[in-house]
């Protein structure tokens, strides 16, 4: 079918290689019918031809492959300087080629014709389905296996033994976990039209744009081909960030204008100060920690905007200058650990041989210390969570109420849920059948390995249950806005009050607490992906749970394999100067592991710590939601004010540390010219081109990161020189009271 310029985006998907079966009554609805929400409406085909095969050899060899080499590459480069995420877009590409040359060169004869195990390798063209599931498999690779941050922290900080084996089954388990969330609450965050998952749109508009065939308009080009040209704008021009000009990832002009001025690097460094007037044109750090900004709302990138600008040109500032906390102690932006007069705290000195706290040690050692802007963070997850409830149920609740009502009755469905809904569906038991085993396997293990996991029975049912209460919430956000708040300080805050000195019980209970609820919904916007796609429910079902369980196994066997043979992998203070193996996601982990667990929130946020008044903002974060809610309320007329979403604004800072100014920065200016600019005054380009742009900038630049470790990292060809420094402000870390000693800083 010829797809014209004006009708390109809800143009029926048809294969004219395939006799279609489209029923024609159903189509001509279709054609009536769209979701509201026009971002859906304008990129998700509304017709589906219910005779490709879905679940093919093709399938299984291309989706398993995909899946393996995703996981190994996101988890190499994980613990490097600039964290690289490697997205199922890259897989979505190369696969392509690869099915059509496999329905080319493998038989299509037919075997045990006529029994019922009759089958085919080779069942007819390549087609967009099994493009869909292939993708599914390696968005199971392309995320990144939070427990192995469990197993960093173990053997590489805490310089402790722990056995493979225990480090299969906790990665297993609490990858898998998550499916028993997904099941219960799918009818709440996959059916509804409102649950629009804004990151799917990117892989559907690549998939259009792959599969089908359109002219190019005059003077333009079509989505395919503009694809290309992205892709290999991307990939050619990340040699430059990525290996000859690193520097390109934060400039910070102010501190090469005032080189000697601790003030000015700690306004303009983008890496460990205000980012004020700092830039990156790095793909890789723009899109690592947030996604994608051409992927988010703009209403979403303005919340996370004005959280950005909320604790790093107001409070932060207030804070240092002020002196809060002793503030100028410390560094302004830091992740550190410190003691009271500004030296990084020895962690080691206060564990004891059981693996727990000394308190005699700390006692000696004194109280542990944050830069103010790390303890300000840590204040904005406390309301972020508080905002998270009170956001939902002010702004949602009512609909929430309604579909609960309507679970078991007849109702209205959008045109995508009423399509679906002639594939067999997923049974419920099925995903309580793995919940409910999964549940058991993990408080058998926790209480045969109770030596080195430390955590008691009564600790995962605990944190089953937080994730079972906040993914509701939590999925209505990421699914209408694009961005997750976690629950990984919450996890951590309520163990280290209930179960303090346990420092692996502490990252034991956040993996399962947090995890198993960002895992579900992960799994949620994969059937979201399949929804919009028109993918058999149960063969999507089979696709997850079997890329879950290959993508957990390959993560750890990489992992385990960089930690034994990487010398001083993650040891800042060993490892020579420019190496990547910095770890910054796993030093983070760790930290937190020794304020929450080791040493435990009492002591820090406490009536004994020093911090205590940082619990306020879970009251803060309870209010603003409701000042926004009376505000809509008095003012209905302002469609403006619905579009504020406190825990979108509050928790939107929430990856810093290890994403920095510079990543902002960049991310919402961005954001800002995609989602303001070009949807608002080139909207037809921009529903041509924009989700299909992202894609390409997200695929060459895997490609080329994957090129030049293989022909140089492999070789360990470096460069050293002016281009591979940092952004030029060394002073930024540097603490300004008076008589502080800090190696490398002047003293006041």
């Amino acid at each position: 079918m010829t797809v014209t310029t004006s009708h390109e985006i809800t143009t029926p998907l048809i294969n004219k290689n395939r006799t279609s079966k489209y029923n024609s009554a159903d189509n001509d609805d279709n054609e009536k019918e769209n979701s509201p929400i026009e971002q859906v409406a304008l990129t998700v085909s509304t017709a589906d031809d219910q005779t490709l095969p879905t679940v093919t050899f093709r399938t299984w060899t291309l989706g398993t492959l995909a899946c393996i080499v995703l996981s190994f590459l996101n988890q190499f480069f994980w613990y490097r300087r600039e964290p690289l995420t490697i997205t199922s877009i890259s897989a979505q590409i190369v696969v392509v080629p690869l099915g059509h040359l496999m329905a080319s060169i493998i038989t299509d004869k037919v075997f045990f014709k006529g029994t019922r195990w009759e089958f085919s390798l080779n069942r007819g063209p390549f087609n967009v389905k099994e493009h869909v599931l292939i993708t599914i498999f390696a968005n199971s690779g392309a995320g990144s296996v939070y427990a192995v941050h469990i197993i960093s922290a173990v053997k590489i900080f805490y310089k402790k033994e722990l056995s493979f084996l225990m480090a299969f089954f906790i990665v297993i388990t609490t990858q898998v976990l998550g499916f028993g969330w997904a099941g219960v609450f799918r009818r709440y965050l996959v059916e509804p039209a409102a649950m629009w998952w804004p990151q799917n749109l990117v892989q559907v508009s690549l998939f259009r744009a792959l599969h089908e065939k359109e002219e190019r308009p005059k003077g333009g080009l079509t989505r395919n081909q503009f694809f290309i040209i992205a892709l290999i704008c991307s990939f050619a021009y990340y040699v430059f960030p990525g290996y000859l000009l690193p520097k390109l990832s934060s400039l910070s002009w102010i501190c090469w204008i005032f080189p000697t001025s601790i003030l000015a690097h700690q306004l303009g460094s983008g890496l460990h100060g205000l980012g004020i007037g700092s830039i990156g044109f790095d793909w890789a750090s723009i899109s690592s920690y947030l996604g994608s900004p051409m992927a988010t709302p703009w209403f979403a990138t303005a919340n996370v905007a004005c959280g950005f600008a909320l604790i790093m040109y107001v409070i932060t500032p207030i804070s240092y200058w002020h002196n809060f906390y002793k503030a100028k102690t410390f560094p302004i932006f830091s992740d550190g650990l410190f003691t009271s007069n500004g030296q990084k705290y020895n962690i080691s000195a206060i564990i004891d041989p059981k693996f727990h706290i000394d308190i005699d040690a700390y006692e000696r050692e004194g109280p542990l210390y944050l830069s103010t802007n790390f303890a300000m963070i840590y204040g904005l997850n406390f309301a972020t969570l508080a905002a998270v409830i009170v956001h939902v149920f002010l702004f949602h609740g009512r609909s929430l109420w309604h579909l609960s009502k309507s679970a078991f009755q007849e109702k209205k469905m959008d045109v995508h849920t009423r399509l679906m809904r002639k594939y067999k569906q997923v049974p419920e038991w099925w995903f309580l059948c793995i919940l409910l085993f999964n549940i058991a396997a993990t408080i058998f293990i926790c209480e045969y390995y109770n030596d080195q996991l430390q955590l008691p029975w009564w600790g995962v049912l605990l944190a089953c249950g937080l994730a079972f209460f906040f993914t509701l919430p939590i999925g209505i956000i990421t699914a209408t806005t694009n961005q997750t708040p976690g629950l990984n300080v919450i996890t951590e805050y309520i163990i280290g009050y209930l179960y303090p000195g346990f420092p692996v019980a502490n990252m034991c209970f956040k993996v399962y607490g947090y995890i198993s609820m960002k895992q579900g919904i992960t799994f949620l916007q994969d059937f979201k992906l399949g929804h919009y796609m028109k993918i058999p429910p149960r063969a999507m079902f089979m696709a997850q749970v079997v890329g879950t369980i290959i993508a957990a196994i390959v993560h750890l066997l990489t992992a385990w394999w960089l930690m034994e043979t990487v010398p001083n992998i993650c040891d800042r203070a060993v490892l020579p100067s420019g190496s990547p193996w910095t770890c910054p996601g796993d030093h983070v982990f760790y930290d937190a592991s020794v304020i929450w667990g080791l040493i435990g929130p009492r002591r820090i946020f406490g009536g004994l710590g020093h911090y205590s008044a940082i619990n306020w903002f879970f009251l803060a974060g309870a209010i603003a939601p409701i000042l926004v809610w009376l505000a809509h309320k008095a003012f209905p007329n302002q469609h403006w004010i619905k579009l504020i979403s406190m825990p979108v604004l509050l928790g939107g800072t929430l990856q810093m540390p290890p994403a920095t100014a510079v990543n902002y920065v960049t991310w919402i200016l961005i954001g800002f010219c995609s989602g303001f600019i070009a949807y608002r005054y080139y909207n037809n380009w921009w529903r041509r081109h924009n989700y299909v742009f992202s894609a390409g900038l997200d695929a060459g630049l895997a490609f080329m990161a994957v090129f030049l470790y293989l022909c140089l990292g492999m070789q360990q060809v470096t460069l050293d020189w002016w281009g591979n420094d940092s952004d030029g402000c060394p002073l930024a870390s540097c603490p300004t009271a008076p008589g502080v000693v800090v190696k490398g800083c002047p003293v006041f």
